[in-house]
């Protein structure tokens, strides 16, 4: 059951995903909210969908940390869930993406007009103060900066491995910080198949306000994400029928 359930997931989020890239062609030409409404509809389905069809419940917590005008979101990242169902909490997110992405046909495309932040990782120091100065101006203007601190998905358990760059990020904006944690990796796995049933959380935590000690906001970020992510983990672990653990290294 739960082969043929994640099967069906996957074949439908794939074609919904294609379907919504061909739906979205004429928002090119018109105003950026018909793309903005476009996307949340399709982050929004998704979400329905894994617990319909692929059998996963999602509890979102912590909803009250949201905010309203310019912030960075700081979340953990184990999962392509995060980044493509949870487009519709947010008024008008913004992301930090590599460059190369905008030579993706018709998601490139989409990037550009929806104003997301390129960022040419061979360029060092240079693409990130550019990449800061563009991402102060987005947050002044009162959108969300949705970033992954540790860069990459790492499975769920696995070691932390966040880069100092958004302590850089948090001085040059002087933005509150909201950190995210997250289980998703249990049942959406990096290069995993299976959606294996349980409830997947994201949990939104109270915002690290502006103008602390870089060094000290980076910390606590780190601390507070690691130390949520383990619970939800362990939550996840403790119900009945729990989710396999990913093969990878855990803290003792």
């Amino acid at each position: 059951m739960i082969f043929l359930r994640s099967l069906a997931f996957n074949v439908f989020f794939y074609v919904h995903t294609f379907a919504w890239l061909l739906l979205l062609l004429p928002t090119e030409v018109l105003p950026k909210i018909w793309l903005r409404r476009g996307i949340k509809t399709w982050a929004r389905v998704n979400r329905w969908a894994l617990t319909a069809i692929g059998g996963v419940r999602v509890e979102l917590r912590g909803l009250e940390h949201l905010p309203s005008d310019g912030a960075i979101i700081v979340s953990k990242h184990q999962s392509t869930f995060e980044t493509v169902s949870l487009l519709d909490l947010f008024v008008d997110p913004v992301y930090v993406l590599k460059k190369e992405l905008l030579s993706i046909p018709l998601f490139g495309w989409y990037a550009v007009k929806a104003e997301q932040i390129p960022v040419d990782r061979t360029a060092g120091r240079a693409a990130l103060n550019a990449m800061a100065e563009r991402a102060r101006i987005e947050v002044g203007r009162g959108r969300q900066l949705i970033i992954y601190p540790e860069g990459t998905r790492r499975p769920a358990g696995a070691p932390p491995s966040y880069k100092h760059g958004v302590a850089h990020l948090y001085r040059a904006l002087g933005a509150p910080m909201v950190p995210v944690a997250l289980n998703s990796g249990l049942f959406w796995p990096r290069h995993g198949f299976t959606r294996p049933p349980g409830t997947l959380v994201v949990e939104f935590l109270p915002p690290i306000p502006p103008g602390r000690d870089p060094e000290e906001a980076f910390a606590e970020m780190q601390r507070v994400i690691e130390t949520a992510s383990d619970r939800l983990i362990a939550e996840a672990l403790a119900a009945p029928n729990p989710p396999p653990m990913p093969a990878a290294p855990r803290r003792g």
